[in-house]
């Protein structure tokens, strides 16, 4: 099924700053920013098992328990079981992520991609979300960033395991949508060129952003639109250093990002454009994609974000950003 015919609207809400990624976040100002996404007209909402072990999960089911089930569509994700059990999680070996989550629960986090951890996941899911039912499921990180020259190992768990079960649960109507949550486009390309079992979508995070995505227009997109696969972008702020943050890919902005950013603001300024409607808007030209899910640790955030998918972006703008090499020659750039 095309989750574009059952999602609320472009604009989702991604919660992996909820399980407290980066800094630890009071649980009164995340209930407050899940509220203000509600507030604001946001419906769709976005998490996982990995966010905090389990704490952006427990957070977004404490304010979304209070609203009518069928107003809002909601996903999470399968791949790693969160125990009872505690461990140090500043010790964690995330591949390329190291430290993402080190202020989140300290439950131990086992990577299980089988059909039976599948199903335990979805289970445990449910009971921290406070819900009955999922709409969209991602396998989630079977990829390089987080397990490097043993990523194919893990992709064939999934395949052979998590893959099948989410299938047989959309096709029993379980579960609306299932795909694959991942950083890196090559596992994506990877399924879609499997015969079976066929995902419904993809969530990309980070590799369609007006920061990088040259590698996505090569290959990948154009394939899931033939398809009818549809991608939803998760940071499209490239982890925050297109919205006024430090990093980027969950790290430390590295100097080269830093300029680029630098240029796209001031060309953004040059325009009176707003930088986050720059990206927002970008990441969104893209016929196969049918939303973004930014992320947000504060309630203000949630209205800036509303407000950039609103703001005029003038065609000067894309332009200018063309002619300096900033965005690929056959990006996709909105229509005025």
């Amino acid at each position: 099924m095309s989750i574009e015919s059952f999602l609320p609207g472009h604009l989702g809400f991604g919660t992996a700053p909820l399980g407290n990624m980066f800094r630890s976040i009071p649980d009164e100002e995340a209930a407050a920013t899940v509220e203000a996404a509600w507030d604001k007209g946001v419906r769709y909402f976005d998490t996982a098992p990995f966010y905090g072990a389990g704490l952006s999960e427990i957070r977004l089911g404490d304010v979304l328990s209070g609203y009518p089930r069928d107003e809002f569509v909601l996903s999470t994700k399968v791949g790693r079981v969160i125990l009872d059990e505690v461990e140090d999680p500043s010790g964690r070996d995330l591949g390329e992520k190291g430290g993402l989550f080190e202020h989140g629960r300290p439950n131990k986090i086992v990577n299980d991609y089988s059909a039976d951890a599948t199903l335990r996941s979805i289970e445990d899911s449910l009971k921290r979300l406070r819900t009955d039912r999922l709409d969209i499921v991602w396998v989630h990180d079977v990829a390089q960033d987080f397990y490097g020259d043993e990523w194919l190992a893990a992709y064939e768990s999934a395949r052979t395991g998590a893959f099948r079960v989410l299938q047989r649960l959309r096709d029993e109507d379980v579960i609306k949508a299932w795909g694959l949550g991942v950083n890196r486009v090559e596992p994506l390309e990877m399924t879609l060129d499997l015969e079976e079992p066929k995902p419904d979508a993809f969530l990309l995070a980070g590799r369609y952003t007006l920061l990088d995505h040259e590698r996505a227009l090569q290959r990948l997109l154009p394939a899931a639109e033939a398809r009818n696969v549809d991608i939803v972008v998760g940071g499209p702020y490239s982890s925050g250093v297109l919205a006024g943050g430090q990093h980027f890919e969950y790290q430390k902005a590295p100097a080269s990002i830093v300029t680029k950013v630098e240029r796209i603001k001031s060309l953004a300024e040059q325009h009176g454009v707003g930088i986050k409607a720059a990206a927002l808007q970008f990441s969104l030209a893209h016929p196969a994609v049918t939303a973004a899910v930014p992320g947000a640790t504060r309630p203000s955030r949630i209205a800036e974000d509303v407000a950039a998918l609103g703001e005029t972006v003038p065609a000067a703008f894309w332009t200018a950003l063309r002619a300096e090499g900033l965005i690929a020659p056959d990006a996709p750039l909105p229509s005025a």
